[in-house]
């Protein structure tokens, strides 16, 4: 087979699993209708989560073709991107994202640039026009009703009765989702405030769930570490020593947020000794392309994991957001907090440093601690 035609085959093959794989997902978050569990699925329960799907299939792929095409625009050789399906199991969201791959060295620092700013600030504005469409033709309120007919006995005023945990139906998890500021921005300008939803039902909101996502993930990429498309950024903005030094101090405050209760003081000795065994671990991996020396890896796990415990012993109702665990390794162990430095160093023009800055302000508008949160029942009712 032609190694062309062969590589569309499987760009292409992919796109379409991962379309279906989000349409199922966007089926399930949208009106609970899962194919693994829901007797006689059929293809309008599918078709229900199109708005989701093609909405976060757009912004994704608009990401990443303004990576793409930029490249091209340099003629550095690079693939179309690879979409990753992910099978919607629970509350997955279809998809792990997408990539392109670079296939040769970039060799400035502004090309690095430009292809890495190019995706997020590309994504970032059709996911600006899914969310300003979902906020400005919301439906009325009683539009909650379809999904949670239980409500209905409450009225419009159910969100005083329904999310207490210590009331919440055996078998039921209740979704949280947290804003960021330029959600909030776009909520509080455009939106009917009589008609925004409870942040607990956001997910039957198609447009504003996939938006939503869309700019947790903007923010997730302009994260300044490493080779993130944040990290080719703030290169670009202060050079290689000073992002070294702001990507180090970003990278532990994210593992210190994200471990921040993990290991709780009022815990038997044997669960400290065990799990804190095993956090310890975590945060020496994770730390493995800052220091090379294992006794700094070491020394550094061991000064986060005593200030958060004394922390968590002081102030015992905080804690961090246990989701960014895998995230922070990834980051850590594959992907890398310094950025390697570029073959060729070119200073950045203003319009770049203008629009750098800007990037870096969208990460710091789409930054969401704890974007979603899962809350179960702590007493079973009849």
């Amino acid at each position: 087979m032609n190694p062309k035609l062969k590589s569309y085959l499987i760009h292409s093959s992919l796109f379409i699993v991962t379309f279906i794989t989000t349409t199922l997902a966007g089926a399930e978050w949208t009106y609970g209708k899962s194919i693994f569990f829901t007797e006689n699925y059929s293809w309008a329960d599918f078709a229900s989560g199109l708005p989701y799907s093609i909405c976060f299939l757009m912004i994704l792929t608009c990401h990443e073709f303004g990576h793409y095409f930029t490249a091209v625009y340099y003629r550095v050789k690079t693939t179309l991107p690879y979409y990753i399906p992910l099978p919607p199991f629970g509350f997955l969201l279809g998809t792990l994202g997408a990539l392109i791959r670079i296939k040769q060295p970039i060799q400035t620092n502004r090309q690095q640039f430009d292809i890495g700013i190019a995706g997020p600030l590309a994504g970032l504005v059709v996911a600006l026009g899914f969310l300003i469409y979902g906020f400005m033709t919301l439906p009325p309120p009683d539009y909650i009703f379809q999904f949670h007919p239980e409500y209905q006995k409450y009225g419009l005023d159910y969100a005083k009765h329904v999310y207490d945990p210590s009331t919440m139906p055996e078998n039921t998890v209740d979704v949280i989702i947290g804003k960021n500021m330029l959600f909030v921005f776009l909520e509080k300008t455009f939106a009917d405030p009589s008609r925004m939803p409870n942040p607990h039902e956001i997910m039957h909101y198609p447009f504003l769930f996939a938006g939503f996502l869309s700019l947790l993930f903007t923010g997730l990429n302009l994260l300044p570490i490493g080779q993130l498309d944040g990290g080719h950024v703030l290169y670009g903005l202060v050079g290689y020593r000073w992002h070294k030094i702001i990507a180090t101090i970003v990278f532990f405050t994210i593992l210190f947020i994200t471990g921040l209760g993990y290991i709780e003081p009022n815990w038997p000795i044997e669960k400290i000794a065990w799990q804190g065994g095993l956090y310890l671990l975590f945060l020496f991996m994770a730390m493995r392309s800052i220091f090379e020396k294992r006794s700094d890896r070491l020394m550094y796990a061991l000064i986060i994991f005593t200030t958060q415990y004394i922390t968590s012993w002081l102030l015992p109702t905080v804690h961090g957001y246990s989701g960014w665990f895998l995230f922070t390794m990834l980051i850590g162990f594959f992907v890398g907090v310094p950025h390697p430095p570029s073959a060729i160093e070119q200073p950045l023009d203003t319009s770049r440093k203008i629009l750098g800055w800007f990037a870096l302000l969208v990460f710091f508008l789409c930054l969401t601690p704890d974007p979603i949160s899962l809350i179960a029942p702590t007493t079973a009712t009849p």
